[in-house]
């Protein structure tokens, strides 16, 4: 899709525009960059800067991610790749499915249109969810069935069409949460200082309450709830663009487990069934990669240090480090390279069985999906070759009016992929043989990419342990 050719806009009427036609200049493939600049000419200023198709996002949002203003002098050799490079800042706002760019010799100055098509904003999604990790530990319960969770999430992006982020949520069944969360990414004309607010209360029926064979055993209950958890939050974003991020939080937490969970792993809260803290977050994100969906080029790099102070006497403070980073390489010929590294440092005098959680959670060793490794540090190194088996233009659906739902993007891809990771504690049950050990997996894997940034993959894998098996996830695993 080209200006040329796209009537996603129509230009102000006091703007005069080139009635010749483009010139297309050497740009990267996958760009969407046409230019016709003034012919002889080293250096241009900018002229006006026209933005079209934004009907719910305002134009001050999209300014304000721009590294160039009007009447700014840019070098015609560097044009392509200076304006590749905003219309990628734009497109990794996650606002549109498409943004193109073209820029043309208006009397001897630089007009500059940006074209967006933009998504569908407000999303209620039904809420049916398995009330376990994933699906093989689903699989295991023998109460599976009761084992569901229900209700609806309520996501509303570009809320007044300033890039700012409404989050609820009401479950209800075998867990039960109810929260409501606001980001506001930035403020103010070059939209740099933001903030984020929220609160969330939860309740469950079981709790995975201790690790034996390094799998989770659960603690069920008809009446009452074995934990329940309260907090609130608000913070601070400095954002210098879309691509680097800071981030400053502050939260307050209250949680309380049953005495029955005290009786049967008293690690638990370290002897206390109720526990409130404060934890201060410092986190800083730069995202480097060409798209945020499935990324084929480009890095990202993230670190995040928190401190939790606990409000009693006893416990003492914890504080953990966390590090990720991730480099995807075009290998040429439809094969791609991607490689992450992530680890966690935690240091406390005393750590409590619910702050022990390592691999298997929200990281994991493709392969050993079964099973959880707890532990103060950990590592975890991913690496796959992706091929792309095919890429077909966006199927579009004639019956459903609105462009901002009726095209379908899909995209197959062939994965080969390799894993290993490392949990270290000092103290770990003899029972529980996976901490202190290195874990490692190979496997294959296909990963279809599709409507607004999903991704859904099916793989096989080999463990170290001589386990083979196939799993399902809803999300780019790198």
């Amino acid at each position: 899709m080209l200006l040329a050719s796209l009537s996603l806009w129509q230009a102000p009427a006091d703007t005069t525009l080139p009635r010749r036609p483009l010139l297309p200049v050497v740009a990267p493939a996958d760009t969407l960059v046409r230019i016709a600049p003034c012919p002889g000419a080293a250096r241009l200023a900018v002229g006006p800067l026209i933005f079209a198709g934004n009907n719910v996002t305002k134009e001050r949002i999209l300014r304000a991610e721009l590294d160039f203003r009007e009447g700014d002098t840019l070098a015609v050799a560097d044009l392509p790749a200076r304006l590749e490079a905003n219309r990628s800042r734009l497109f990794n706002l996650q606002l549109f499915h498409a943004v193109v760019v073209q820029a043309s010799c208006v009397s001897g100055r630089l007009a500059i249109v940006f074209g967006v098509q933009e998504r569908w904003y407000t999303f209620p999604v039904p809420i049916v969810s398995l009330a376990d990790r994933n699906l093989r530990s689903w699989l295991d319960r023998p109460d599976r069935w009761r084992r569901l969770d229900y209700g609806v999430h309520l996501t509303r992006t570009n809320f007044r069409g300033r890039n700012e982020e409404i989050n609820a949520n009401l479950q209800l069944g075998f867990n039960r949460k109810y929260e409501l969360f606001y980001e506001a990414p930035g403020l103010g004309r070059y939209r740099r200082l933001g903030f984020g607010v929220g609160a969330s209360f939860s309740q469950s029926r079981a709790l995975d309450y201790v690790t034996r064979t390094d799998r989770l055993l659960a603690l069920r209950t008809d009446t009452g709830f074995p934990i329940q958890r309260f907090y609130v939050l608000g913070g601070l974003r400095l954002r210098h663009t879309v691509q680097f991020l800071t981030a400053f939080d502050v939260s307050y937490h209250r949680e309380r487990i049953s005495d029955s969970v005290n009786y049967y792993n008293p690690t638990y809260y370290l002897g206390r069934t109720q526990r409130e803290y404060l934890d201060f977050t410092l986190t800083s994100t730069r995202n480097q990669r060409n798209t945020f969906a499935y990324p084929l080029s480009g890095q990202f790099v993230q670190a995040s240090l928190t401190h939790r102070v606990f409000l009693d006497a006893f416990t003492p403070s914890l504080t953990t480090l966390r590090l990720s980073y991730s480099r995807y390489v075009p290998l040429g010929h439809e094969f791609y390279y991607s490689v992450g590294v992530r680890g966690q440092a935690r240091l406390t005098q005393r750590l409590a069985y619910a702050d022990s959680r390592a691999l298997g959670y929200n990281d994991l060793v493709r392969g050993y999906d079964e099973y959880v490794i707890d532990g103060r540090h950990y590592g975890l190194l991913q690496q796959g070759v992706s091929y792309r088996v095919f890429h077909p233009p966006p199927v579009r659906v004639p019956s459903l009016g609105s462009p901002k739902i009726n095209t379908i993007p899909l995209a197959l891809y062939l994965n080969t992929f390799a894993d290993a990771g490392y949990v270290a504690t000092p103290r770990a049950l003899l029972e529980n043989r996976l901490p202190n050990r290195l874990l490692g997996a190979v496997g294959l894997g296909l990963h279809l990419v599709t409507y607004y940034d999903r991704v859904f993959t099916a793989e096989y894998t080999f463990n170290r342990l001589g386990q083979t098996g196939y799993f399902f996830r809803a999300e780019f695993p790198i």
